[in-house]
């Protein structure tokens, strides 16, 4: 038996910072969506107590240090599950980039693995052991758009933003978002973006709203560490999209863009100095 799970990439439209809280970890407000770029899950069930990961890219971990091998390692711990698994990973949504695509994979795992072996999980304590795996999981259980607060895992239904062209580009550098954090002075911060007045624009279909609204305060740490992002940033402006802005810790930018006719100009222009660039729908 296989089974077979999608594993999209997510972007933000807006990430604030508020503090640091006493468990370590950073209380955040943002508003997040789904995109049409996504990585595909095989899972395959096999004799005993093994768990293997495969995958055609060469650049990611194929041990216990893959979100995937760990989300099965948590269900067969939690719920004694005797069988094994074999999960081949196509990865298609870049590694390090702010697109959530190690998260996403575990979400597809847990998922996918909740219909292989049977074990009537309901999608709330899905997100619950997602929350174990990392802050970003949760989300990507439930797909959509979606207010997340506390470190990620309080999660609100949105409606989905005004449909649009979403462009993707990502330069050949890897950011640490535990790096980006750490840099963070969250008590310094002179400005924040506005989740209720992100939200507001979703709920009345504004793209221009929306646009208008975008901000993410970890820009300004991985713009300083990485001047190319800003350059990359500055680019996708000067091509025309009418929205543009760094996704989680980066380095990947995107842009959103109304106009169909609009998007072969700023991928082609970014495609002269960004092999990583992606033309894509936001996922409604």
């Amino acid at each position: 038996m296989k089974i077979y799970e999608k594993a999209p990439a997510k972007i933000n439209l807006m990430l604030d910072v508020l503090h640091k809280r006493p468990d370590g970890y950073h209380e955040v407000e943002m508003i997040m969506s789904m995109v049409d770029l996504s990585d595909r899950l095989e899972l395959s069930a096999l004799p005993g107590d093994t768990i293997i990961i495969s995958s055609q890219a060469g650049y990611i971990p194929l041990d216990e240090k893959n979100l995937a091998f760990q989300a099965a390692r948590l269900l067969k711990d939690r719920y004694d599950v005797r069988s094994g698994v074999h999960i081949h990973l196509d990865k298609k949504i870049p590694v390090a980039a702010g697109l959530a695509g190690g998260s996403s994979d575990a979400a597809a795992a847990l998922r996918g693995l909740n219909r292989l072996w049977n074990l009537g999980i309901s999608q709330e304590e899905l997100k619950k052991l997602g929350e174990e795996l990392g802050s970003d999981v949760p989300f990507c259980i439930t797909g959509g758009t979606a207010l997340a607060t506390g470190r990620g895992e309080k999660l609100t239904p949105l409606s989905a933003p005004p449909q649009c062209w979403v462009i993707l580009a990502k330069l050949p550098i890897n950011v640490s978002t535990a790096d980006v954090y750490g840099r963070l002075r969250a008590d310094e911060l002179v400005s924040h973006p506005s989740a209720a007045r992100m939200r507001a624009a979703i709920e009345q279909g504004s793209f221009d709203g929306v646009c208008r609204e975008l901000g993410n305060v970890l820009e300004d740490v991985t713009l300083e560490l990485y001047p190319d992002v800003a350059h990359l940033k500055n680019t996708m402006i000067r091509l025309g999209a009418d929205g543009v802005l760094m996704s989680g810790s980066g380095p990947t930018v995107f842009g959103l863009v109304s106009k169909e006719s609009k998007v072969p100009r700023i991928y082609n222009g970014l495609r002269g100095f960004c092999k990583e660039v992606y033309a894509v729908r936001l996922l409604t």
